[in-house]
């Protein structure tokens, strides 16, 4: 199939496709920030207040249970991550799904620097999910939600046991506030505030369920924690890191651009208008990709594709035979020339996933951009194509 190598004539209006940093919100400004409180304490009563909105809205936006913890920590979602595991893990046998990098990395955490061997790896390749039937609800489990370097998502909580003896660890950072969360069956949920919400880095948001309350403060893992991952203080959870009270000072001027993308998240119709705004994403990708011979996705099920990040292989056999390395040679000929147009940024696949591209496809996107960035893919795959083609 012959592709188009005349420029389109229409460009997006917003070239951050990066799956993180994401892009901002539709309208955004630095004047959205002139209300941070700069240089003054996060712990003065402005800034706790300002911090604790940061809570009230996510939790009102997202329907968190009213028993469920919300806390601001370091380190992003990582830091989030790192610190429920470190704290948590330990007591039961952990079951570790992975099926992508940051999957995988949980799983390097675990049964290299905690050391556990009480654990199971339930893995799949990239573009499929692990069968989430082996997961033994007596057990602990540490799972990502969507898995960002493949876009492979989990399609519902169905397969996790309301009478579940362990613990659900959920990393949702690519998916929370553009897909729908069952709370009541994850016990720690984490992510950052510069995925979908386009937020900046660095902070991370930790939930914890009572179950997951009831087992820090019952329960002392065997290897000592940094200051930054205690949550309880002689048995206790420590209740001031849930209302604002950070463990680590935090950047006023992001709660401050955190605050402006939680504020606009009601704007567009809270948690329904943000799930409809990524969703009409991943089906104006859908229906190019039907019409397109040389792309197909990488996630093999369409129930377990991801409308975040919307990661895309090779489909055309004179692609597809030729080496890895040529075929990241070719997607990343396709960015450059995308980058150095002005229409595209930072959409290559991630390092370690198969050759190909990733497109952020969040709520913060416009549909209109995604449409008008399909015609500009067309054109870079012919012109970079023809170009290997040439220097063969």
């Amino acid at each position: 199939m012959m592709t188009q190598r005349t420029k389109p004539a229409v460009r997006p209006g917003n070239p951050n496709f990066s799956s993180g940093p994401c892009a901002k919100r539709p309208g955004w400004s630095v004047a959205a920030l002139e209300n941070a409180l700069l240089g003054r304490s996060h712990r003065s009563g402005e800034g706790r207040e300002k911090l604790a909105e940061v809570i009230d809205r996510t939790r009102a936006i997202l329907s968190i249970p009213d028993d469920y913890h919300i806390g601001i920590v370091g380190g992003s979602d990582t830091g989030a991550v790192e610190m429920a595991m470190w704290c948590l893990l330990g007591q039961r046998c952990v079951d570790m799904l992975a099926w992508e990098n940051f999957g995988k990395g949980w799983v390097t955490d675990v049964a290299k620097h905690l050391k556990l061997d009480d654990m199971r790896t339930i893995d799949a390749p990239y573009g499929a999910l692990p069968d989430l039937d082996f997961v033994n609800s007596d057990h602990d489990v540490v799972f990502t939600w969507n898995g960002t370097a493949s876009g492979v998502r989990v399609p519902n909580g169905d397969w996790i046991a309301d009478s579940r003896g362990g613990l659900t660890i959920c990393d949702a950072t690519s998916a929370v506030f553009a897909m729908p969360l069952p709370w009541t069956k994850l016990d720690v949920i984490t992510w950052s505030w510069q995925k979908v919400l386009g937020g900046e880095a660095q902070h991370g948001m930790l939930v914890l369920s009572p179950r997951a309350v009831e087992r820090l403060e019952s329960y002392v893992p065997p290897w000592p924690l940094p200051k930054l991952f205690r949550l309880t203080r002689n048995g206790a959870l420590i209740e001031g890191v849930f209302r604002g009270d950070t463990i680590n000072t935090p950047s006023m001027l992001c709660v401050e651009d955190a605050l402006d993308a939680l504020r606009w998240a009601e704007q567009v119709g809270g948690l329904e208008g943000m799930i409809k705004r990524s969703a009409a994403n991943l089906a104006a990708m859908e229906d190019w990709v039907a019409q397109t011979a040389w792309v197909r996705f990488l996630a093999v099920d369409p129930a377990t594709r991801s409308s975040t990040s919307i990661c895309l292989t090779f489909a055309d056999p004179s692609v597809t035979g030729l080496p890895d390395a040529d075929q990241k040679a070719l997607a990343r000929a396709m960015t450059g020339l995308l980058a150095a147009d002005g229409v595209a940024y930072d959409i290559e696949a991630y390092r370690d996933a198969p050759p190909g591209l990733r497109i952020w496809g969040g709520s913060t996107v416009e549909t209109a951009d995604i449409l008008a960035l399909l015609p500009w893919l067309d054109w870079a795959y012919a012109e970079a194509s023809h170009a290997q083609q040439v220097t063969a």
